[in-house]
This record gives C-alpha cells, structure tokens and sequence, in this order.
C-alpha cells in the first residue's frame, strides 16, 4: 500500500495533468488531508468531477472546491455545518460515508467511483477510509453568500482525535 507521501503526489499530479490547479494542500491531518483548488479551476474541476450536476447553477457562487484524501481505516470527525451543504464524487480508491438526520451514526455505506452524494445542511456525516485511500472530490454550497462558510463552519459530535 502506497504512503501518504506518494498518494498526495500522484493526487497533485493528477490535478496538475489535467490543468487543475492547486490553492494549497493540507497533508498533516491525522486521517490523511487536503488539496483546495484554485477559484480559477473551479470550472474545469465541475467538468472533470461533476459533468452530471447543472454547471451554470454550481458558478453561481463560490463553491470552494477540494480534494479530500482519507487514509485506510481512518475516519474524519461526526460533523455537520450551519453554512454550507455539500457534494461529493469518490474519484479513485475505497471511501464509505455515514450519514444522518440526528446524532446517532448509522451504519457506513460503501461510496461507489463516480457517483454524485448530496449533503444537506445540518446533515450528520463523516467520510470513512477502508482498505485502500479513498480520493474524494469535494464541492462545499455555501448556503448564505453574505457569510460563506469555512473550515470553522464544522460542528463535531464525535472525534476520534479528539479535536
């Protein structure tokens, strides 16, 4: 199995082939990390990784573009956001999500390559490595654009690293 180290530069790599442009990357995060894509790629990231939702409504606001990278048998945090909901495509490896109304998690559902998932806002949900990285390609809707949301928009119930 690849290192985090070699994943994050066939990730950037990936990216870079295809004229996606990378804002900055966060690869010290204890269930593997990030790349934030660069405003001016937005368009083509839509083309590349969600050709099936409706473009123009998507460039209507900012979207904040990402590449999640979660390492196997890691988890990100219980979490949910006031501000945003979000779409996510696994691009390549394994992922599974957990998902809810309420509090309490339900049992993860395995993620399949290129299929479109929708979070709402407030949604409980939480990205879960499985045997191989999984490579997530992430938009976030703000939902109010006076007051877009961040990464200080994330409320956790559980935490595995105790964030």
């Amino acid at each position: 199995m690849k290192n985090k180290q070699e994943v994050f530069i066939e990730v950037e790599k990936f990216l870079t082939d295809r004229n996606i442009f990378i804002q900055s990357k966060e690869e010290n995060k204890p269930w593997g990390g990030f790349f934030v894509i660069d405003d001016n790629s937005t368009e083509k990231f839509i083309d590349s990784f969600f050709s099936n939702l409706d473009k123009n409504l998507l460039l209507q606001g900012k979207i904040s573009p990402k590449i999640l990278l979660v390492e196997p048998n890691k988890k990100l945090s219980w979490q949910y956001h006031f501000r945003r909901s979000e779409i996510w495509n696994l691009i390549e490896g394994e992922a599974a999500i957990i998902r809810s109304k309420t509090n309490n998690e339900e049992q993860p559902i395995n993620l399949i390559q290129n299929e479109t998932i929708m979070l709402e806002r407030e949604e409980r949900h939480r990205l879960v490595g499985l045997n191989d990285w999984g490579v997530v390609a992430e938009i976030w809707v703000h939902t109010d654009s006076a007051n877009p949301s961040n990464e200080d928009d994330i409320v956790r119930i559980q935490d595995d690293f105790g964030r």
